[in-house]
């Protein structure tokens, strides 16, 4: 007994002498550690990783009872939209990597008929721009040809592209967004004013669902509570404003109301109007 008790003593002894020096070893790259020691938190984290994109339900023609197109503007000034501009991974920067990837295509037109190169999609996330530079030694001037991406905060505003309907076989109205284009400001930079706001390109958000899961957004309350890019327009978590629904004219609401002092406060009144229409139609199809 007393040589078993020796013997398991001896064993333990040596294990817990192999365990220190393992955990006292210098880790270098060759290990494959480093990665998985050093951690900016407390645990590895897979749930972005690991998330998963639901296919839409699907809907049949003949259930469509009711459908229109609205288009919106988030504007990312507003404290709601704040996550869109988050230094460290901004939205824009989120579609720059997906379409220079080649994961997406990116279309000149909001029907999604016309798409971009990847040529036309380099020339348009980035500027070409020429740097003179002077040699005071042999007084020479050359001229260079600099490529500068676009700066992520020129980015205010995103247009939303969207369809609502209502559907019979659920007997519900639902929402289905269709493209997204970012805004950028043209200022005068020897004035400072802005000149024009220009759409860049729009993205098909349905192709983009399943990339967009990928990038987490930055949650003011719980860092343990992801979320998505793709969980943020799945929930409708942003504030946003509408600029037009489908016409006989094809006008946007600003196009109506111009012209005159109070045109600012028609066009939010007007705006105000169309999402209490969508809201209140659902109540009004229903049949008791």
């Amino acid at each position: 007994m007393k040589l078993k008790l020796f013997l398991f003593t001896i064993i333990a002894l040596m294990s817990t002498l192999t365990l220190s020096a393992q955990d006292d070893r210098i880790l270098t790259e060759a290990d494959g550690l480093m990665s998985d020691y050093y951690i900016d938190d407390v645990t590895p984290t897979t749930l972005i990783e690991e998330s998963m994109v639901l296919e839409y339900e699907p809907v049949r023609e003949a259930d469509i009872a009711w459908k229109k197109r609205i288009w919106r503007v988030i504007d990312t000034r507003e404290k709601m939209n704040l996550p869109f501009k988050y230094p460290i991974k901004p939205f824009f920067t989120v579609i720059q990597e997906i379409a220079e990837n080649g994961d997406i295509a990116l279309f000149r037109d909001e029907f999604f008929k016309e798409p971009m190169t990847m040529d036309e999609i380099n020339g348009t996330l980035n500027s070409i721009d020429t740097v003179s530079t002077f040699d005071y030694e042999t007084y020479e001037e050359t001229i260079q040809i600099v490529e500068n991406q676009i700066n992520w905060e020129d980015i205010k505003e995103y247009r939303v592209k969207e369809i609502w309907y209502f559907d019979e076989e659920t007997s519900r109205m639902d929402v289905r967004i269709l493209g997204i284009s970012p805004i950028k400001d043209e200022i005068d930079y020897d004035t400072g004013e802005l000149k024009y706001s220009l759409p860049l390109f729009w993205m098909y958000y349905p192709e983009a669902r399943q990339y967009l899961a990928k990038y987490q957004v930055y949650t003011e309350d719980n860092d343990m509570a992801p979320m998505t890019w793709y969980d943020l327009f799945e929930s409708r978590f942003f504030a946003s404003y509408i600029t037009k629904r489908s016409n006989t004219l094809d006008m946007r609401i600003k196009d109506m109301y111009d012209g005159y002092d109070q045109a600012g406060i028609d066009r939010l009144m007007e705006s105000n109007k169309i999402k209490m229409e969508l809201f209140n139609l659902e109540h009004d199809l229903w049949t008791y």
